[in-house]
Order: structure tokens, then sequence, then C-alpha cells
């Protein structure tokens, strides 16, 4: 199976998606319909729908979608972590077989720690009794707190959205290369190679991106690795079939079952998609 592990929807509301910048070309409806012939051009058999609003009704939504739409193969939705009623909001989501996973957008947090504030941990953990993963949304500069949220919670399974962001504009590595390794070794945690086009400069080469895949691959290894579009954010930086090209490009010198892992397997198995 292959799989886009990281891509989004919305019927766009300004209120409501207060992240996507003035003037964007984001500001419109973005769903399955207009989604699914990039993916069967790109040979891709589903995606994996991320959450863009943090309120229940997001999941909700999402899943409501999924019901519609088979190219969802899973959702990653949304729910207070540190509410004290986590457990009620988790419940009749879980309940769905297509709910896979919670996603809080950490990365505009104040505190850098926020990830590791004791009431974030207690509902994260609650999420392995619903058989459930985390994604890790973060700066470079939070990668500590992630850290320090993944010893916490030995249970879950994550996975790191976008190699949390490094900044490839400005080809810088450090601090972020030494956190992602040290994020790297611990064997519950995955990564997606994705959302990696807007941290770069318009009109980036190949080589640009090759230092940060690089550490990717040596840190995590193919059964670790998650190819995403970020679809539709990617298209303020390139077209949806680019992004596929930049990732199949890089893993074409490898063996059959390592592409076959970053483009699909891994995700299968990290979200529980079956055929």
């Amino acid at each position: 199976m292959h799989l886009d592990a990281h891509q989004h929807f919305w019927k766009h509301d300004a209120a409501e998606y207060p992240w996507i910048p003035a003037g964007s070309p984001l500001h419109r409806d973005w769903l399955p319909d207009a989604f699914a012939p990039l993916l069967r051009t790109a040979g891709l058999d589903g995606c994996i729908a991320v959450q863009a609003r943090q309120m229940l009704a997001e999941s909700r939504w999402l899943l409501g979608l999924a019901d519609a739409h088979p190219i969802i193969r899973g959702v990653v939705g949304w729910v207070d972590l540190r509410s004290d009623r986590v457990e009620e909001q988790l419940a009749p989501l879980a309940a769905h077989p297509r709910f896979k996973g919670v996603r809080h957008v950490a990365q505009d947090e104040p505190d850098d720690g926020f990830l590791a504030r004791p009431e974030f941990i207690r509902g994260v953990r609650k999420l392995a009794g619903f058989g459930l993963r985390y994604d890790l949304l973060i700066f470079p500069r939070q990668l500590p707190a992630a850290i320090a949220l993944v010893d916490a919670a030995p249970d879950v399974a994550f996975v790191l959205d976008h190699l949390a962001k490094p900044a490839i504009r400005d080809g810088a590595r450090e601090p972020w290369l030494g956190n992602f390794r040290e994020l790297a070794r611990r064997p519950h945690v995955c990564c997606k190679v994705s959302g990696l086009v807007t941290e770069a400069r318009p009109g980036a080469p190949a080589a640009d991106f090759r230092p940060y895949l690089d550490a990717a691959f040596e840190a995590f290894g193919p059964r670790r690795l998650l190819f995403g579009s970020d679809w539709p954010v990617c298209l303020l930086a390139a077209e949806y079939a680019e992004v596929v090209r930049l990732v199949t490009d890089y893993l074409a010198p490898l063996p059959t079952a390592d592409r076959a892992a970053v483009l699909g397997g891994t995700a299968a198995r990290f979200y529980g998609v079956m055929a």
C-alpha cells in the first residue's frame, strides 16, 4: 500500500483557520475531490488526514469525510489533552475505525516546554488505552520538551511531523540535528518526511534538502520514516507532484523494500491502516 501520511482538508473560514497567512492561496476550500486525482497520478492509494483546527468538531468533521471518501484511510484529530475529561472526549472518537491519533499544534505554544507540562503528559498517556498515536508538531527549539514527553509516555507511539521543521532556508543544522538524533534513539518514535518545501527558500534545488533527508534516514532508518506531502500547505512552495518527486528521487537508489516502507509500509503499520 502506498500512502500520503500527512495532509489536510478544510472548508475555509478565516475565524476558524487563523494560522493561514493573509492573502494566501490557501484561502479557499480544500476537499477530497480535489485531492483524489493528485493521489492517483502519484500512484498512491490513500492518505492520512491531519487536523487543522483545535476543536473537537474538527475530529468529527474529518471522520465524516473519511466515511464519505475511501481515500482517507486514517484521521489524526484533536482533543483537549489537558482536560480532566479527556477520556470522555476520546472514547467516541476512538470507536471509529479510522480515528488513528491526536495532534496538538504545540509549535504555536509560547512556552517551549509545553509538551513536558505534567497535565499534557497525563493526557497523552491516556492515548495508549485507546490504541491511539500522537503526532508531534514542533519547531527545533521544542525538541527537548518532545524528548521529555516521549520518555514520560513509553506506551504511546509517536511520530514527528516535518522533521521538526529544520531551518533549511538558512542551511542551519544545529542545534536541530543533535536533538533530532537524540529523539530518534527512542524506538517508539517515527518521523514524517513531510513539510520540507515550505521550510526552504523558494525554488530550492534538491541539493538543499539532501543534508536533512540524509540526517532523517541515518537517524530513523526507512522502517521508521513516513512520506507525507503536507498538501495543500505545500502549495505555498511547490506543486504536489514536485513534493512527491523530491522524496521518490531521493529513494531511487535504495532497495525496493526501503522505498516501499517510506512510501506507505511504515505509515500503514504505524497508523494501523488495512489494505
